[in-house]
């Protein structure tokens, strides 16, 4: 499986990390920086090239590592067809896959441990989505209203 990977500053060493980590288990870890640490870094210069190669690569998953994750899954999410998921749990990591069909994992570096970290991607990775109805029309009125600018109708 390829897994694009970007982090900024914060994540740097959990990215590096991961990248190993993946290609151990048989993954193919495409690293999109940083690539030496910055302490000034811009996360979006990053998170930005990671999100875009996910949806130009079918069947291809992202992790972005932030120091809480929430700036990278912002920034993730502004690419259209990118669906990007906070995990600070193997629940939530699980659950981004089965019932959002998540895309993009967000990360934490300054939240969680290298190991811990290391399972939510896991866990992530090996979830499938569950394809039940009603998250299938679910992901379908988001991906309408990104591409149109429409609100769903009210019930």
């Amino acid at each position: 499986m390829r897994v694009y990977i970007a982090a900024d500053h914060a994540g740097y060493e959990l990215k590096n990390h991961l990248v190993s980590t993946l290609k151990e288990r048989g993954h193919e870890a495409v690293d999109e920086g940083p690539f030496v640490y910055d302490a000034e870094d811009d996360y979006p210069i990053f998170i930005l090239r990671a999100a875009e190669a996910v949806v130009h690569d079918p069947g291809s998953f992202g992790v972005v590592i932030g120091g809480s994750g929430n700036g990278e899954q912002i920034a993730a999410n502004k690419v259209r067809g990118v669906r990007a998921a906070l995990a600070w749990s193997e629940e939530t990591a699980e659950l981004a896959r089965r019932h959002n069909d998540a895309n993009v994992i967000s990360l934490g570096a300054r939240m969680h441990s290298a190991e811990e970290a290391a399972r939510f991607v896991e866990v992530f990775l090996a979830t499938p989505f569950s394809g039940d109805e009603r998250h299938r029309r679910r992901i379908a009125q988001i991906e309408a209203y990104e591409a149109t600018g429409v609100i769903p109708p009210l019930p």
